[in-house]
């Protein structure tokens, strides 16, 4: 007979891994608002950080919903509703004079309804569906939004709960349209409304690349009207108890290496008009109907958030979100709010980064400027990879492929790069064979093109942006994808960089020149020697290039140059202030560059790399005296990159209070982040800090609730990652857990860091109790089979 002991731990199991009851101890996660966002225009637009534009009532009012490639802000007006949309191809040559992202339309739909009632709308996080609702003149009306993946459709449906009581005008509008001109910036563009069509494109001068957008009405009762004296097209609906709105949108863009090979007008030059593209999507999702449409979308979208549950608290507030942002700012803390920011972050990375569209940027999808700041870009000294950190351990994985997909179109480009640099900074060690002298990436890139390092980032930006190659493969165990897609692109960047260094005096293989991410001293961007970022990114990369050439059994000359060189790099150093050093010549912290400066490029290595953790235990408290006299206050990135550095260092308190300030300082009413202006980083370094206090893994071992802070005493979670490809749950109590359950999804060896080994008993899915291996430090490790799960129990 089995004992009670295996009982309750097989009806325990069973419990936690019902989809049904499972989905009881998620909230319905929302932000919801009593009024509509405002909608001032330009009256309300100023100018913050460095001359960029910011808009108010578009970035702390609107509501963003998006599907990878196209990312819309509804704003919930009841006089006149705006919807402003992005694509994320539709670009102009813009800031830096590199080209970047443009605001793609404006649609207006006129209700003139002014004296609403009951009014509400919310954000529902669990299906990406956005609500509007309210009554006017005795007459409920109703708006729903999405924005479909499987269709790449925006989905709207208006309805009212009386016969023909539904009156509005739909008029698109193209903004930013300018005629052709010497200095390349034209844009054409007309809108134009046939029956119950509406479509509306032109062509953007710089790149010559074409754009289209075409909007479809259905109308449940009534009659349409399409009217073209106004200057663009409008439709007018009147007298329907309900209307469906289909909007689909495309350029000319494909990306291949072409984009960042060729000169601008020669980049899309042959591609297919975007015409039938949108034709064929808005016939598709017509034939299909609303409902299917719908129900395709929320199908695809749940398949991904519903994986990971987090339950901090029972304590919902019954408050619009931005009174409870006000009240959380003022001091009155909600971990709601906290745990409700968590799962934005997670619904915002699927929003904007999905396979076939362009990566996340660092808007996300979204974007009302004609310039976007910063070009709305990929800048690879950490906001990029910000962008993709939360994509693996809240077990989104596949989300990062898009920036891969991006990343290899634009290897070509990559390789003319590192032979470019190279040539420049050390000649004597350039390879005839372009290829053989690797690939690299500098701060800048954008849909059109990239830079190469220099001027105020180092090489070590590749080795940096090589840490989300390596956790891709380390989080998912898949090892085609190690050998087609994450070997290969380790081998050529340390080609490069093995190119990057300088042998010293000492032996020591110094990157020369060599810049810690935009640190200034005495007013110009530092360039020196071997700083610790490049230095140890280059040691990182080293490292997961000969981890992956021992697991595919590779054998290339260049792994011996890697080994050798890796051994010369010193990368981390210690100062006489007990710090992790920045540069090598400095002796005390501080002694050169910003005394608080946002970036902590030096310590990279902690994370998201793993060479100082607690393996390193002299490195490890160096690095916390760097934390400590960096200080915590600064742009919404900048704590998120120190939340997770805390969280690395297993201070719950200290990885909690800068979570803490980033809700409290650097997030906006519709809990978009801020740097200001808008960027979305601060929203994914956090949620990706979050599931850090909560799980880690960098330790080649797994440890639950390594920095978990004294104000989530209790709670619980499911789905989270770790690597190794082990899904995760536990519950907690007096910050203390009681049950913990893994799933091996590649049936690696686990091991796991328990708070003590006395009568710990691993049980599969079967009641079977599973042999363990106690090692130091209460480790246990055990086998596990492919697709089967496990509860671990102890005594506490």
């Amino acid at each position: 007979m089995m004992s009670t002991k295996k009982i309750l731990c097989m009806i325990l199991y069973i419990f936690l891994s019902s989809p049904l009851i499972a989905k009881d101890f998620k909230n319905n996660y929302h932000l919801w608002y009593d009024r509509p966002a405002y909608n001032r225009g330009a009256d309300y637009t100023r100018v913050v950080s460095r001359g960029y534009p910011y808009d108010e009532d578009w970035e702390r009012w609107s509501i963003p919903i998006g599907n990878g490639a196209i990312g819309a802000c509804i704003f919930g007006r009841t006089d006149t509703e705006r919807i402003q949309l992005t694509e994320k191809t539709m670009g102009n040559n813009g800031a830096y004079n590199k080209g970047g992202a443009t605001n793609f339309a404006e649609i207006y739909i006129d209700f003139h309804h002014t004296h609403a009632k009951n009014y509400r709308r919310d954000l529902w996080l669990n299906e990406a569906i956005s609500t509007v609702s309210y009554e006017h003149k005795d007459v409920n009306y109703n708006r729903e939004y999405f924005m479909s993946y499987p269709d790449q459709i925006m989905g709207i449906k208006i309805k009212a709960d009386k016969a023909g009581a539904l009156n509005f005008t739909l008029r698109p509008h193209l903004p930013y349209l300018r005629a052709f001109a010497e200095d390349g910036l034209g844009r054409s563009g007309e809108v134009i409304a046939a029956n119950d069509l509406i479509t509306m494109g032109g062509v953007v001068q710089h790149y010559d690349l074409p754009y289209e957008a075409q909007i479809k009405v259905v109308n449940f009762g009534g009659k349409l009207k399409a009217d073209n004296t106004h200057g663009e097209g409008r439709i007018e609906v009147c007298g329907a108890d309900s209307v469906v709105l289909y909007v689909a949108c495309a350029t000319g863009y494909e990306l291949n290496e072409d984009v960042f090979i060729r000169p601008a007008l020669e980049k899309f030059k042959g591609n297919v008009h975007p015409h039938e593209k949108v034709t064929q999507r808005i016939a598709h999702c017509t034939s299909k109907g609303y409902e299917a449409v719908r129900q395709s979308h929320i199908a695809d979208y749940t398949a991904l958030f519903s994986r990971v549950g987090l339950h901090l608290t029972d304590d919902v507030p019954a408050l619009p979100t931005n009174r409870l942002l006000a009240q959380y700012k003022s001091g009155k803390k909600s971990i709601y709010l906290e745990e409700l920011f968590f799962q934005y972050g997670r619904y915002l990375l699927i929003a904007s980064s999905r396979k076939g569209s362009l990566p996340a940027h660092l808007q996300g999808a979204w974007n009302q400027y004609e310039y976007a700041p910063w070009s709305g870009g990929y800048w690879h000294n950490v906001n990029v990879q910000m962008n993709y950190w939360p994509s693996f351990n809240t077990n989104l994985a596949e989300l990062f492929e898009s920036y891969m997909d991006y990343n290899e179109a634009f290897r070509k480009a990559a390789v003319r790069n590192a032979v470019n640099y190279i040539s420049k900074h050390n000649p004597s060690v350039l390879d005839p064979i372009d290829e053989e002298n690797g690939w690299t990436i500098g701060t800048g890139a954008n849909a059109f093109n990239i830079e190469a390092p220099g001027g105020h980032s180092g090489p070590g930006t590749g080795g940096f942006t090589l840490k989300l190659f390596w956790d891709y493969y380390d989080f998912t165990r898949d090892k085609q994808l190690l050998k087609d897609h994450i070997y290969p692109t380790l081998l050529g960047m340390a080609k490069f960089l093995s190119k990057t260094l300088v042998e010293q005096e000492d032996g020591t293989l110094l990157v020369d020149p060599s810049y810690s991410p935009e640190q200034v001293h005495q007013k110009s961007y530092y360039k020196t020697k071997g700083c610790i970022f490049d230095q140890s990114m280059i040691q990182e990369t080293y490292m997961d290039l000969l981890r992956a050439a021992e697991i595919l059994k590779i054998k290339d000359p260049f792994l011996k140059t890697a080994e050798e060189q890796l051994g010369r790099l010193d990368a981390i150093l210690i100062g006489s202030s007990g710090q992790i050093k920045e540069f090598r010549e400095e002796d005390k912290y501080g002694d050169i560059g910003e005394y608080r400066h946002r970036h902590l490029s030096h310590l990279c290595a902690m994370y998201p790399g793993a060479t100082i953790s607690s393996n390193t235990p002299e490195w490890l408290d160096a690095a916390i005296v760097t934390l400590n006299e960096r200080g915590d206050f600064s742009t919404g990135w900048a704590m998120a990159h120190r939340q997770n550095l805390w969280a690395r260092a297993k201070n719950g308190e200290k990885a909690h209070q800068l979570y803490q300030n980033i809700i409290s300082t650097m997030t906006l009413e519709n809990l978009w982040g801020s740097h200001p202006p808008f960027q979305i980083d601060a929203n994914f370094g956090a949620t990706a800090g979050v599931a850090e206090m909560l799980i880690q893994s960098h330790e080649e071992y797994i440890e639950v609730l390594p920095a978990l802070p004294t104000a989530w005493s209790q709670g619980s979670y499911s789905g989270l990652k770790a690597r190794g490809n082990f899904t995760v749950g536990v519950s907690w109590k007096d910050n203390k857990y009681d049950t913990l359950t893994i799933t091996s999804n590649q049936g690696e060896h686990c091991r796991i860091k328990l708070p003590n080994t006395q009568d710990v008993s691993v049980l599969d899915s079967r009641g079977k109790k599973i042999k363990t291996q106690i090692a130091r430090n209460n480790i246990v490790g055990f086998n596990t089979r492919k697709g089967d799960s496990y509860i671990v129990s102890f005594a506490n």
